[in-house]
């Protein structure tokens, strides 16, 4: 009986209520996927030979709010997820989307074009295309 007070039959729900605990009490910024996978937007990052290909999952944003810049080859991603105006007069059980601002990072290769950048979002998912240089396309030489 003492055993069942003192560890409690589902200690991954117990974990997790901990750590909702502690991201509250120090304002982390969680993400849809967790801490430890990383940050709000999720992103993959992958590339082609042509280019360097980015997406961030960001459903619920509005795209004009979302600020993109390339400086000194990196990448940022930024903007603000807002609460539902009746999600703020409602008592909350459970708080697990996260809302507020947000800040992504992403080192480029030194490859990239930063003039030719292509960014588009739909259906929640932000879509940026950075070109890489002509230069540093393979090209194939010819042996004489």
């Amino acid at each position: 009986m003492i055993y069942r007070s003192l560890f409690p039959r589902d200690v991954l729900s117990e974990l997790d209520r901990l750590q909702r605990e502690l991201q509250q009490t120090f304002h982390f910024s969680p993400s849809i996927r967790g801490i430890a996978r990383g940050g709000f937007p999720a992103m993959n990052v992958g590339g082609t030979p042509q280019s360097v290909e980015i997406y961030a999952f960001a459903p619920g944003i509005d795209p004009a709010t979302l600020e993109v810049q390339i400086e000194k080859g990196v990448l940022t991603v930024a903007g603000e997820r807002k609460l539902p105006p009746a999600a703020e007069a409602a008592t909350v059980h459970i708080d697990e989307r996260f809302a507020g601002r947000f800040r992504r990072v992403v080192t480029l290769p030194d490859d990239v074009d930063a003039n030719a950048v292509d960014a588009r979002y739909r259906d929640g998912v932000l879509r940026i295309s950075i070109a890489r240089r002509q230069s540093a396309q393979p090209r194939r030489i010819n042996i004489q």
